[in-house]
């Protein structure tokens, strides 16, 4: 890619992340959306069109019933793979990793989600993490909501000196928003049924150093996630430094429960008077008068929005993989403004 060249991005699958994607690429100026693959033939679809996105048909099947519901279908997913320089797959769990072999036959770089395993890729990416190590590769996993906020909490902590072990318990909303009336769980708590998660290792994906231990639990509510975390440090250090450390860090937020934010809701709402799409939290919302120094053990807690924290990523990794920019720093800064992260502060 050329300084001049706009980055052509095909999203494949316009759910609940590819949509964010599709219109986080719309906002970036280096960038622009080639179009957007999907099956459906109902709203969803209907909402691509209606931004001006050119629609194709993921499936040659599906193509006729999207065109019956009144859809200009542009053609099939290989004329849209044909058309971009990457493609960012978001499509469900399981379905991207067999997508992979029409990528890698077309010759076309890609970019999967946190559904699906580190090996599919053989590199696993978190901006603030390994920027670097993405750069020119032919493809890589954005990880998962969860694993993306653990990775840019601990890698603050890492560059600042304050890392030693970490270990986390996870409250994970048990189903996303729009899907609550298929299914979910009521008047119960499902832990995961192993120690550690599969958080904990998957963010040693990224970074194989990070000494991390993970534990989660499903709970009956689709706002967010809730995290809880001890990390032993390497040293004293005062609460003041600590929070300075995660300071540095453009993607996480630190507010305060004595400004009223003292639930998950609370936090969605002020997205949304904030204006952001969707109510959407690209930042890690880290409670500052919560956090807690016992000398050298650290107390903590945060929230992970697990629909709008890997879009930041997910840009950032487009430029990475086409090797458009080659200082991370700088594409987090440009993903930043386009977005609006780091646009709101409660302190």
């Amino acid at each position: 890619m050329t300084d001049e060249q706009q980055i052509r991005v095909a999203v494949n699958g316009y759910g609940v992340i590819g949509k964010r994607v599709a219109d986080a690429v719309a906002l970036q100026e280096d960038m622009e959306l080639a179009g957007v693959a999907d099956v459906t033939a109902d709203w969803r679809a209907r909402m691509a069109t209606s931004k001006g996105f050119a629609l194709y048909a993921a499936d040659p099947d599906r193509a006729p019933a999207m065109r019956a519901a009144g859809f200009e279908v542009t053609r099939g997913l290989d004329d849209l793979l044909g058309s971009a320089d990457i493609v960012v797959d978001c499509t469900p769990k399981k379905v991207a990793a067999r997508n992979v072999e029409t990528y890698r036959e077309k010759g076309i770089r890609f970019i999967v989600h946190g559904g699906e395993k580190h090996e599919v890729t053989g590199h696993s990416f978190v901006a603030e993490a390994n920027y670097t190590s993405a750069i020119g590769r032919d493809s890589t996993r954005v990880v998962s909501c969860n694993t993306t906020s653990i990775v840019r909490t601990l890698t603050t902590l890492k560059v600042a000196g304050l890392l030693g072990s970490a270990r986390g318990t996870l409250l994970r909303r048990a189903t996303d928003p729009w899907e609550s009336h298929l299914g979910g769980i009521m008047n119960t708590l499902v832990p995961e049924p192993e120690i550690p998660s599969h958080q904990g290792p998957d963010a040693q994906s990224v970074d194989p150093d990070l000494d991390v231990i993970t534990m989660a639990v499903k709970v009956p509510q689709t706002l967010a996630h809730l995290h809880y975390w001890s990390v032993r440090m390497p040293r004293m250090a005062s609460r003041d430094e600590v929070l300075e450390a995660f300071r540095a860090s453009s993607r996480i937020a630190l507010i305060k429960m004595s400004d009223g934010l003292g639930a998950l809701n609370a936090v969605k709402e002020m997205m949304a008077d904030f204006g952001r799409p969707n109510d959407s939290l690209y930042e890690v919302a880290l409670w500052e008068d919560m956090l807690k120094v016992e000398g050298d053990e650290l107390f903590y807690a945060y929230m992970v929005d697990n629909q709008a924290i890997v879009i930041p990523e997910t840009i950032d990794a487009i430029r990475a993989l086409t090797g458009a920019e080659h200082d991370g720093s700088a594409s987090i800064a440009r993903t930043n403004a386009a977005i609006g992260v780091g646009a709101f502060t409660t302190t």
